[in-house]
């Protein structure tokens, strides 16, 4: 039972993650930069600017490793046909579209 639970868990935060794609990235780039600009400050030795470029560059490797995650995450969900059935929901069917003149 609790298996299932954490399935749901999984998926809808699967689900949040497909459906803000940029969200997430940009989330992670904020914790990723504040996650290294943490670590570089326990370092002693090191200048500040070194540290800020340090966590800057840190955040960049993270953020381009998730855009290339948001990226085979899209591909496999148009691959699949997921999106275009999520998408599909929010149009009205085409007999709808014509017009009687």
């Amino acid at each position: 039972m609790s298996e299932s639970n954490s399935k749901s868990k999984f998926e809808s935060v699967r689900e949040w993650v497909v459906d803000h794609k940029l969200r997430a990235v940009g989330c992670l780039w904020l914790s990723g930069i504040g996650g290294s600009i943490a670590y570089n400050w326990s370092q002693p030795g090191m200048k500040t600017s070194v540290r800020i470029i340090h966590a800057r560059l840190h955040a960049q490797a993270l953020t381009l490793a998730a855009l290339a995650g948001a990226a085979v995450v899209e591909y496999y969900d148009h691959r699949s046909g997921a999106k275009s059935e999520r998408y599909a929901k929010f149009l009205a069917p085409v007999d709808s579209y014509s017009h009687k003149d």
